[in-house]
């Protein structure tokens, strides 16, 4: 795993920097938020661990900067002592993957880059997944409904397709953080509540709202109001 650290603290920057390459990993650092703009366009990176609070650019707005290139930007672990819960909520809207408040653990750290990095099988190109009339387009990252077209960001894509190959059944929060973020274990923030929120915003400008919330079991994507 090839990684950037973001981090104007020398100290910490330090500390992440040598936790990293003790557990195998190479990693790269960037005390401002141009510089690291300056390398992720340099260099391909499998993740990111980014500090909110820098010197130019803020970490909110390299992420926009980094949401900009789609899909091939790298997973982003947001750090910071900023770890109220708006905090964490404002930090994976605005694209982060990943939320970790210091002072933390490396050993957290570490396991939370590995969740966040680890892969989860798509569609293959070609091949749409399709719920009545509503069809998630992998070669474009899209949802279609009726003509219209809403794009998804990578974590959206996976959480709609994980849905509609479930639709009609009980999908838990544990087996969307297992199976769409890779986590074994349940983190603080409200990730996926946060993320289904935006999901479905999205579906609602393709003029449908087919996510059922179960309270204290979990979420149904109803193939009835697809169709």
């Amino acid at each position: 795993m090839h990684c950037l650290v973001v981090e104007d603290d020398p100290v910490i920057a330090a500390h992440v920097l040598d936790g990293l390459r003790a557990a195998g990993r190479s990693a790269d650092h960037a005390a401002t938020g141009r510089a690291a703009l300056e390398r992720l366009a340099q260099a391909r990176y499998d993740a990111v661990v980014l500090d909110r609070m820098l010197p130019d650019l803020g970490g909110l707005d390299v992420l926009g900067a980094m949401r900009a290139q789609g899909e091939a930007r790298p997973p982003v672990l947001v750090l910071s002592a900023l770890g109220s819960l708006a905090d964490r909520i404002e930090g994976l809207e605005a694209g982060g993957d990943d939320y970790l408040a210091k002072p933390f653990a490396m050993e957290e750290l570490l396991a939370r880059l590995n969740a966040i990095t680890r892969r989860r099988p798509v569609p293959a190109e070609g091949a749409s997944l399709a719920v009545g009339r509503l069809v998630l387009d992998p070669s474009r990252h899209s949802a279609a409904f009726d003509g219209c077209q809403a794009l998804l960001n990578r974590k959206l894509y996976s959480l709609l397709a994980h849905m509609m190959r479930h639709a009609d059944k009980v999908v838990t929060r544990d087996m969307l953080l297992e199976h769409v973020w890779g986590y074994a274990f349940a983190p603080t923030t409200n990730i996926v509540e946060s993320n289904m929120s935006r999901l479905r915003t999205r579906l609602l400008d393709l003029g449908i709202d087919p996510i059922e919330t179960q309270r204290g079991h979990g979420y149904v994507l109803r193939s009835a109001a697809c169709a």
